[in-house]
C-alpha cells in the first residue's frame, strides 16, 4: 500500500484492489504466541507511515463492518485490526489478502470453526485449505539413494517427476524380494547413523533395535514430555518386574528451543538426565537406551529419516497446523505413531488404521476440553499408579544431584493442569506403543506396513502442494519450454 500510495501516486481504492488482489495469507499456526500482535506505541514511532496506512485500513474496515452489521459493536470489536492498543497482524493479513489457507485439513477446519470464525462468516469465500508437502526429491532421492534406487527398479522413475506414482509400489509390499531389499536397505542405514551417534553418546547403538525418534522444534504442544515419561515408565517396568521384556528399542530425540523458552530447556535436560540414568544401568542398557541428538540440522536429518523405524507425531491434537517431518520419515517407510493432528489424519486415511499407530485426545474433544472446562489431571495422577510414579520421580530426587531442577515440569502436569493433555493420552500412548513393539516381532508384517506407508507418500510431496497453490490461489500455469 505504501509504495502504491507513495511512489506510484496512485489512489487509495485503486491501491486497495491491487493489495487485496495480489496478497493471498497461509496460516501456519493457531498458537496464541505465534499470531502476533504489536502495541502501537512500538510500531507508530518506529514505522509512522505504515502505522498510519493500518489505521486508515482499520477505519475503512470498520466502517465497512457497521453498514454490514449495524449496532453490533462487540462483533466489530473482535474483528478490527487495532483494538486495546494492539495492531493484530492475522487480522490484517485476512483483511488485506483475497485468499487465506490453512496447510492440513484439520488445521484449515479449526480456522474457519473455532479460531477465524468471525471472520470466515464474514469472508467464507477467502478461507480454504492446502495441505503441506516435502521435496521427494531432497527427502528421498538425496536422502536415501539405496532406497530411491530399489524404487526406480521396481517401478520406473516415473515418480522423480510425477510423485503420486509411488501408488504403483502397491503391490510391492507383497514381494518377498523387494521387501528382504528394503530390509536390507534400511539396516544398512541404521547402522550408518549408528555409527555417527557412537562418537557424540560414547557407546554402541543397537542397529537392530527399533529406532524411535522425534525430531522438530521442542515445544510444550509438541510433547517431548510424553515420550520422555514413557521412556521412565519402561525403565520402572524393567527394573522392578524381571519378567517384563521388550524387544531392544533406541529412543533418539533432536531439538532445539527458543532461547528464552526455559520450560522447553528444562525438558532438553531432563532428556539427557533420563538418558543418562538408563544408558549407565546395566539392568536395562540393553532393552533400551536414550540419545539426543545435539545441534539437530538438515544434514543430520538426511541421516534420521532413511534410518528410523518409528516416527513419533505426538502432538496434543489441534495444536500440530500439519508437520512436515511426518512427511519425510513417511516416505522412507518409517511407521508413524501419532495423535489425530495435523497431516497426520490425512496420512491414516491413505494408509489406513493397520499402517498407523494412533492414540489419544481428538481436536475436537481438547477443544472442547480448553473451551468448557472438566479436564483434571490432578485425578489421572492420583488414580494411575504408572502416572504417580514417574511424575513423582521427577521431584523425589530419582535424578541425583538434580533436586528441584524438574519440578517446573512437574507443577506443569499437576499444579497448572497440564495444559497439554499428557497425562489424559498417557494410557493410550502405552499402548500404542506396546502394538508397536508387538507388530515388529514379525519383519515381514513391518516391512509391509513401511512400503504401504512409502507408497502413499507421493501425496504429501510439494509438488502436488504447489500445483494445489498455483491452481487455486494464484491462477497460474507452468512455464512451457
Amino acid at each position: 500500500m505504501r509504495i502504491l500510495l507513495d511512489e506510484e501516486k496512485m489512489t487509495w481504492d485503486e491501491a486497495w484492489h491491487v493489495t487485496v488482489h495480489t496478497i493471498s495469507y497461509t496460516n501456519h499456526t493457531t498458537l496464541a504466541e505465534a499470531l502476533e500482535k504489536w502495541r502501537i506505541d512500538l510500531i507508530k514511532p518506529l514505522l509512522p507511515r505504515i502505522y498510519m496506512i493500518i489505521e486508515e485500513i482499520n477505519e475503512r474496515f470498520c466502517g465497512w463492518l457497521w453498514e454490514k452489521y449495524p449496532g453490533e459493536w462487540e462483533r466489530i470489536e473482535k474483528l478490527a485490526v487495532i483494538a486495546h492498543g494492539e495492531v493484530k497482524m492475522a487480522h490484517l493479513a485476512i483483511v488485506g489478502s483475497y485468499s487465506v489457507n490453512g496447510v492440513a485439513n484439520i488445521h484449515s477446519t479449526i480456522l474457519k470453526e473455532r479460531e477465524m470464525n468471525d471472520f470466515y462468516s464474514v469472508f467464507p469465500f477467502k478461507f480454504n485449505n492446502k495441505t503441506n508437502g516435502i521435496s521427494h526429491r531432497r527427502w528421498l532421492l538425496k536422502a536415501n539413494p539405496p532406497l530411491a534406487n530399489l524404487i526406480t527398479e521396481a517401478i520406473g522413475d516415473r515418480w522423480l517427476k510425477d510423485p503420486e506414482s509411488l501408488l504403483d509400489l502397491r503391490p510391492f509390499a507383497n514381494d518377498s524380494v523387494f521387501l528382504e531389499s528394503f530390509q536390507r536397505i534400511k539396516r544398512e542405514r541404521k547402522q550408518l547413523l549408528a555409527d555417527m551417534m557412537k562418537g557424540s553418546v560414547g557407546f554402541a547403538v543397537n542397529p537392530d533395535s527399533i529406532f524411535d525418534v522425534q525430531v522438530k522444534r521442542l515445544h510444550a504442544y509438541k510433547r517431548q514430555l510424553l515420550n520422555v515419561l514413557h521412556i521412565m515408565y519402561l525403565y520402572n517396568r524393567l527394573k522392578e518386574d524381571k519378567g517384563f521384556a521388550i524387544y531392544p528399542q533406541t529412543f533418539i530425540f533432536g531439538a532445539k528451543a527458543s532461547p528464552t523458552y526455559h520450560y522447553a530447556k528444562k525438558v532438553i535436560k531432563l532428556i539427557h538426565s533420563v538418558a543418562d540414568k538408563i544408558n549407565h544401568d546395566p539392568d536395562v542398557r540393553h532393552s533400551i537406551n536414550v540419545i539426543f541428538l545435539e545441534n539437530y540440522r538438515v544434514s543430520t536429518a538426511e541421516r534420521i529419516f532413511p534410518a528410523s523405524d518409528v516416527s513419533e507425531q505426538i502432538s496434543a491434537a489441534s495444536k500440530e497446523a500439519s508437520g512436515t517431518g511426518n512427511m519425510k520419515f513417511m516416505i522412507n517407510g518409517a511407521l508413524t505413531i501419532g495423535t489425530h493432528d495435523g497431516a497426520n489424519i490425512e496420512m491414516l486415511e491413505r494408509v489406513g488404521t493397520e499402517c498407523i499407530y494412533t492414540f489419544g485426545l481428538k481436536a475436537d474433544e481438547v477443544l472442547d476440553y480448553a473451551e468448557k472446562g472438566g479436564y483434571l489431571s490432578r485425578e489421572y495422577y492420583q488414580h494411575d499408579a504408572r502416572i504417580r510414579q514417574t511424575a513423582d520421580q521427577l521431584i523425589n530426587g530419582f535424578f541425583e544431584g538434580e533436586a528441584g531442577e524438574f519440578e517446573p515440569i512437574y507443577d506443569s502436569l499437576i499444579a497448572y493442569n497440564d495444559e497439554y493433555f499428557v497425562l489424559k493420552d498417557f494410557a493410550s500412548y502405552i499402548v500404542a506403543q506396546e502394538r508397536i513393539q508387538k507388530d515388529y516381532l514379525n519383519k515381514r508384517l513391518w516391512a509391509e506396513k513401511a512400503v504401504t506407508n512409502i507408497a502413499h507418500a507421493g501425496y504429501f510431496s510439494s509438488d502436488r502442494t504447489i500445483r494445489e497453490y498455483a491452481d487455486d490461489i494464484w491462477e497460474i500455469k507452468p512455464y512451457q519450454h
